[in-house]
């Protein structure tokens, strides 16, 4: 009830574009003009953004198929208010006269357009078919019933099972039970394509992929290139890498080395990460004793050491932060995730929360986006440009406090290790080069980034979706399925993002080049401390310096945010630097080994 008397509230928000007297000011100054259109986009946009958000919030965190219908109707009402054609023409005629406008407002302006692409009204059939299509396809994702063998397998258990066994055949039978989602899924995906390149093309992007790299100001040519660069860059690493880890995997499992990695051997359901493989990294043990609500309790303790506020009171009881509990009808979306529900104070996160290592630097990530949210909800920074100065950005803040959690001696200063504990430095680095660095690109660069191009900008028939994925894996990553895939599979979409948050995976790469930039920036000109092994708790210095970047927003360009705050542009050096001392490890151990796959 409580959404549907947001809903009333907000309706009249939409029904004011439409009504405003543009003629009656058309005399004043553009500056002022906009000032009074811009007033009204920000009340209503606010007011709709969280009646939606609550709606997905319900729907996401308890899949019913009322939640679903509340999500579908508040999703149509957001579309309906950011999409109206009266907003659309009146922020293009603004932006006629950007010279005589502020940089923000023209930042602003920019925004409702970009927020209007995502559900012109200019074609209300289209965007309420593409809302109805995702929000049934959001509800077979978070509801999708995992079996093995016939009895039902929760993803946590999927992981585990990823995680510990070192017997092949389950292996497989566990990997190829995670991607049964992919047949139930495929349908949704394939309407989706269409509906997503239909709404971007109303207001003149060539395709969805278009639109979402739109908002780092770059083309979708100038993306994948982007991606491409990061790679080259890596590649002499990640084939040192990929060379080390299949030896490693064939010794674990008693098989003869592959040329390319059986996707089952690797931990992580898609070899975007490869865990498990450094027995002196594997830190699990260290956190036997502690409980789940420890674990979320030390990463708001991290950023309160930084200076930072603590989070709102309402967030503790209004996350879901641990797993759904045994026998529970009650089924949730399994995907960790951080939400700005009112663009103000009512922060939540979304998690699963279990005391292991993998949920501590997950819990330090995640509220680096509530601290994100925190910092730029201010009056300097309008409803519309409460986001990260691009989506990258919050990405990599929330990947640079994970980086941080990580590292031995803020483990130390928790007595999660002891303060004699002697690091096996090359063993972290190599895990931290497997598990959150550099496999991780050629997955997010490479296959992610590549094919959403495909069938976003390329029009991929959908006959071909799942050849071309395996296409990617294959030559990105070095990595093979244990047996061939066909078409009646649809792999890709066994990832959520691709259904909920697409075209994104780029944001992911950026963001960790970003945090490896970021890190060094830190470690070397405040801390004075060695990259590969440095403390960010309770400096308040550390915190001034991500408070900085992290309040403006969207309210600047993000070279130019960067640039003021590293003093150079977006590069992959420090990362490099970063693992240098694990390049020279592994051209040692990989001597006389044939490196690569080709």
């Amino acid at each position: 009830m409580r959404i549907l008397r947001l809903l009333a509230r907000a309706a009249a928000c939409v029904a004011l574009p439409s009504l405003l007297p543009f003629a009656l000011v058309a005399a004043t100054p553009a500056q002022e003009r906009a000032d009074q259109f811009l007033a009204l986009v920000n009340s209503g946009y606010r007011a709709l953004y969280t009646v939606s958000s609550e709606a997905q919030w319900a729907a996401a965190t308890d899949v019913t198929l009322e939640h679903d219908a509340a999500s579908e109707t508040a999703g149509k009402a957001y579309a309906a208010f950011n999409g109206n054609p009266a907003l659309i023409n009146e922020a293009k005629e603004l932006l006629k006269s950007r010279d005589q406008l502020s940089d923000i407002t023209v930042r602003e302006l920019q925004r409702v357009l970009l927020n209007a692409a995502e559900g012109p009204m200019t074609n209300p059939e289209l965007v309420a078919a593409r809302i109805a299509a995702e929000t049934k396809q959001a509800s077979i994702l978070n509801s999708f019933p995992f079996q093995l063998q016939g009895k039902p397998i929760t993803v946590n258990q999927i992981d585990d099972r990823l995680g510990n066994s070192t017997d092949l055949a389950e292996r497989r039978a566990v990997w190829e039970a995670s991607k049964e989602s992919g047949p139930a899924l495929r349908p949704g995906l394939v309407k989706l394509r269409d509906l997503r390149n239909g709404v971007a093309r109303e207001l003149g992007h060539p395709d969805y992929f278009a639109l979402q790299v739109a908002s780092y100001d770059m083309t979708t040519e100038e993306m994948v290139k982007l991606q491409e660069e990061f790679m080259r860059e890596l590649r002499p690493l990640y084939l040192q890498l990929h060379t080390w880890a299949k030896y490693r995997l064939a010794e674990k499992y008693h098989q003869p080395v592959p040329k390319r990695i059986p996707a089952h051997w690797i931990n992580n359901r898609w070899a975007q990460e490869w865990t498990g493989l450094v027995d002196a990294a594997n830190l699990d043990d260290r956190f036997k004793g502690h409980t789940a609500e420890w674990v979320i309790k030390t990463a708001e303790q991290f950023y309160t050491g930084l200076g930072f506020r603590p989070l709102p009171a309402s967030f503790w009881t209004k996350s879901d932060l641990y797993p759904v509990p045994a026998g529970s009808p009650r089924k949730k979306n399994t995907h960790a995730s951080c939400w700005h529900i009112d663009l103000a104070n009512d922060i939540r996160s979304l998690q699963s929360i279990e005391p292991n290592a993998q949920w501590f630097y997950t819990a330090h990530h995640e509220l680096g986006h509530g601290y994100y949210f925190m910092s730029y909800t201010r009056p300097e920074v309008p409803p519309l440009l409460r986001l990260g100065a691009n989506p990258a950005f919050h990405e990599g803040m929330g990947e640079l406090i994970s980086l941080a959690s990580s590292q031995v001696p803020y483990l130390q200063s928790l007595g999660v290790l002891p303060s004699d504990y002697k690091a096996d430095q090359t063993a972290f680095l190599l895990n931290d080069a497997l598990a959150n660095g550099v496999a991780f690109i050629f997955w997010s660069s490479g296959t992610m980034t590549h094919w959403e191009a495909d069938i976003y900008a390329h029009n991929l028939p959908a006959n071909q979706w799942n050849a071309r994925w395996w296409s990617y894996v294959r030559d990105f990553q070095g990595v093979e399925p244990p047996s061939e895939r066909g078409e009646e599979w649809c792999d890709a979409a066994t990832k959520t993002h691709i259904n909920d948050t697409p075209a994104y995976y780029y944001s992911y790469a950026f963001a960790t080049v970003l945090k490896f930039q970021l890190h060094a920036y830190i470690a070397k000109n405040i801390l004075h401390q060695p990259v590969q092994a440095c403390n960010y708790a309770n400096n308040k210095e550390v915190g001034d310096f991500l408070r900085k970047i992290m309040e403006k927003g969207g309210t600047e360009d993000w070279r130019k945010v960067l640039r003021e705050a590293t003093g150079e542009d977006l590069s992959t050096k420090a990362m490099v630097e970063y693992f240098q001392p694990l390049m020279t490890w592994l051209e040692e151990q990989n001597k006389g080994r044939q490196i690569g796959w080709e």
